[in-house]
Order: C-alpha cells, then structure tokens, then sequence
C-alpha cells in the first residue's frame, strides 16, 4: 500500500511538470510568431504613417512658399515632425540635385536660361520613397520603382480666351546645404521677385525645356513633370527631347508672362 501511494503521488508531479512545459512552450512559440510576423508588420505600418505624414507635411510646405510668393507675406516659420527618414535642403546652386528649366522663342532669344530650382526633399530609406518641393510643386518618387507623380502642382496656367500663359518659377535657396531629423522648423523667407511680360505676335511659338536632375540615384522627377507639361498645361512635345511647345493660339497675339520669386530658407 505504502508503494502504491508513493507511484501515485511521483504520477502527480510528472503530470504537473509536463503542464507546466506545454504552457511554457505555448508562450514561447506565440512571443516567437508575433516577434516574426506581428513586429515587422508593425514597423511597415509605422513606416506608411511617417510616409504620409510627410506627403501632408510637404504640402503645409508648399502652402508657406505660395504665402511668401503669391500673398507677400514676408516670413513664415513651420514646426513638424520628420519620422521615418531625413529632411534635405539642396540650395539652387547645388548644380547636381537639381533640374534645370530654360525658355525660349521661335527666333532663338533665351527668356530663362538653365532656372535651376532648388530642392526640399525628404528621404526615407526605410520605405524606399523620395518626396521633394521644386518650383512650387510637390512629387514623389520610389527608389524601387521606374517614374515619379506630382502630388500637388505649382501655381501655373493657361487662360485660352486672352491667349495668355503665367509660368511661376520659385528659386529655392539658402547659405549652405541643410538636412534635419526628428523635430524641426523650416523657417522661410522672400527674396527677390522678378517679372517679365512678353508680347508674342501672332504666330510666334516659344518652348520649354526641362532638364532632369542627372545623377543616377537622385531625385529624377522626369515622368511627373512631362505628366503636368502635357495634360495640365496643354504643352506639346517637339522633336528635341525633354522640349516642350507652350500652347497659344496661332491666329491672335498671346501673351507670356514669367515670374521669379526667391524663397530664402534660414533653418530646418
């Protein structure tokens, strides 16, 4: 009897011990799937919200640009929070990282030579996406993906009743090269303003010409600009490359209208 007891009471523990492995192991295992699945999930969610946040944080950008240029507001200062990657200001003599826009007429007379435009690009190599502000506009590019879209467009237009076009070039600039992260404040300034009306007679053609950034691995926001030059703007490509025809209608005199508005930013 004695014996008896003692095999009964050793069942007991075995059977406690192996319980309390299986739970153990079930813990375990769950902490272990959600470190594999649940935690990379996790960082891509955070990684698309730090994307769109910034999508909408470089649009309250260009909204500050167009106060400074089109409502001549002298200053204006905005605090935001850069997550997920780096904020980066390529002033408009950075040559490298900026596209170039020149125009010009049907007899050869250069009205904008080479506008270098300047660059406030964000970058996140987490998600693979460049989003920058140039001459007034918002795009985007994926570094992993061929062409680019223009999220928000600049202050440009063609009015077909008066045969006039308005082209807004915004010269981003600054001292030096600036990048921030986390917390910043992009403080902006109004620099020069210059304006020229031209006369086109009837007939008369003028072109556009748009150079991309040329390094390889920069912000080559091609695909987004030729988007907005040919449907928005109505302009037609010539037989050069990246040149554009601006739309005017040949049996009236037109008008053509270029403003430079410099935009000084003093801090990130």
């Amino acid at each position: 009897m004695v014996l008896y007891n003692n095999l009964e009471k050793n069942e007991r523990g075995v059977s406690e011990s192996i319980g309390f492995m299986l739970i153990f192991t079930l813990i375990i295992v769950g902490i272990g799937l959600v470190t594999l699945y649940g935690y990379p999930l996790l960082l891509k969610q955070q990684v698309n919200a730090d994307e769109k946040i910034m999508e909408k944080n470089m649009i309250v950008l260009q909204n500050d640009v167009k106060s400074l240029a089109y409502k001549t507001v002298p200053f204006k200062e905005t605090s935001l929070k850069i997550g997920g990657g780096s904020l980066m200001l390529f002033n408009s003599s950075y040559s490298p990282a900026s596209s170039t826009i020149t125009i010009r007429d049907s007899g050869g007379n250069i009205y904008v030579d080479s506008f270098h435009s300047g660059d406030l690009m964000y970058s996140s190599d987490a998600a693979g996406t460049d989003i920058s502000l140039q001459n007034g506009a918002v795009v985007m590019r994926r570094h992993a993906e061929p062409g680019s879209v223009m999220l928000a467009q600049p202050r440009w237009f063609y009015d077909g009743p008066t045969n006039t076009m308005v082209i807004n070039l915004v010269n981003i600039t600054s001292e030096d090269i600036m990048g921030r992260t986390g917390i910043g404040t992009v403080q902006m300034a109004l620099g020069e303003v210059n304006y020229t009306k031209i006369d086109i007679p009837v007939g008369g053609h003028f072109y556009l010409d748009y150079t991309p950034d040329p390094t390889p691995d920069g912000q080559n926001y091609l695909v987004a600009w030729d988007n907005y030059f040919r449907n928005s703007m109505k302009m037609t490509p010539t037989a050069t490359v990246n040149e554009y025809q601006l739309p005017t209608i040949d049996t009236k005199p037109a008008t053509l209208v270029i403003k430079n508005y410099e935009v000084f930013i003093k801090s990130l």
